[in-house]
């Protein structure tokens, strides 16, 4: 039993999983907190983290029937992330674990979003293609095996998550903007502006959206005040179609010519409607299976956290006492 605690960002989560069957998941999103300010703001969301991560990891064992008698090892996530955030959740799970002397398993984040499609009811098994694409990442990833992932693509610039954010607060519809600029874009329509699509020539697989984010400001301000309250959601639908295409594009670029049977997707934006059915459609055309997880799966999780530590290399107590949280990729 693998008790996994993610705080990487602005949701305080835990969950408690039995092999690849989650028990228990429990997230306390810190939406409110941030709203106001328009985006996560690194230190609130470190102390609401010190106030929340307690009562979540009790409240997740309490779903899941279990007590700390019960865990045999404890997950947690250690990077990338918002470092202030990430400690809190490195040192609660070293309180956890060294009292009872349990081994601590080290997770990164982008492989926890990989490792979401191996939990139940319906895990995909290795190899898979999976784009991977959040607040904070963009990236597709050969995967092979359980344990790891190759990086093929990533963004250059902002995540395709960041970029949606952005864009929904130049629109007004405040924080978190994914979702509401969705619902916005639902009834708009996605031709009504041309917008840049960043595509390279050859086989480059890298993403790219500060072009296109930039293009919607310059728009905005020709439009006026009064032009964007009134084509809102032609906005919104024009910025999804283009920021979904190249999402897409990218992903049928990288199953041309290569054996993959199935596609997964992962991070915030995979519960994308519009990305969802672009996606199904590349690979109807390209005879691959698209593994979709449950819309609670794609935003940051622990479960996932769980599902990863399953493959990785646990350290024992006391070890990884001096263990230290990472903010990037290239600090690992």
């Amino acid at each position: 039993m693998i008790l996994a605690i993610e705080t990487s960002c602005d949701d305080t989560c835990a969950a408690v999983l039995d092999g690849p069957r989650i028990l228990a998941s429990t997230i306390s999103s810190q939406a409110a907190a941030h709203s106001r300010f328009g985006g996560v703001v690194p230190e609130v969301a470190a102390r609401h983290h010190l106030e929340l991560v307690v009562p979540v990891v009790e409240d997740a064992l309490a779903e899941a029937g279990a007590s700390l008698a019960d865990v045999e090892a404890v997950a947690v996530t250690v990077g990338p992330g918002l470092i202030g955030a990430l400690l809190v959740g490195v040192s609660s799970a070293k309180a956890i674990a060294a009292p009872r002397r349990l081994s601590l398993v080290p997770v990164d984040h982008l492989q926890g979003h990989v490792a979401a499609n191996f939990l139940e009811p319906e895990p995909l098994e290795p190899p898979f293609l999976c784009l991977i694409a959040s607040g904070g990442h963009t990236l597709l990833a050969a995967v092979r095996d359980h344990a790891g992932h190759e990086v093929l693509g990533q963004t250059l610039d902002d995540a395709a998550g960041e970029a949606f954010d952005k864009v929904a607060r130049l629109l007004g519809l405040g924080y978190p903007g994914g979702p509401a600029l969705e619902r916005l874009a639902a009834g708009g329509d996605p031709a009504a502006f041309e917008l840049p699509v960043a595509m390279s020539r050859g086989p480059g697989l890298d993403f790219s959206f500060s072009g296109l984010k930039t293009a919607l400001v310059y728009l905005c301000r020709e439009l006026g005040p009064d032009g964007v309250a009134e084509r809102r959601a032609d906005l919104a639908a024009s910025f999804q179609a283009a920021a979904v295409g190249q999402l897409a594009a990218k992903l049928e670029r990288a199953l041309v010519g290569r054996e993959w049977g199935a596609v997964a997707l992962g991070g915030g934006v995979a519960a994308n409607g519009a990305l969802r059915e672009a996606a199904a459609a590349v690979c109807e055309r390209r005879g691959a299976r698209l593994k979709l997880v449950p819309a609670e799966l794609c935003t940051d999780n622990a479960a996932m956290i769980g599902s990863a530590a399953r493959f990785a290399t646990p350290l024992p107590y006391p070890e990884y006492l001096g263990y230290d949280a990472f903010a990037t990729t290239t600090a690992a």
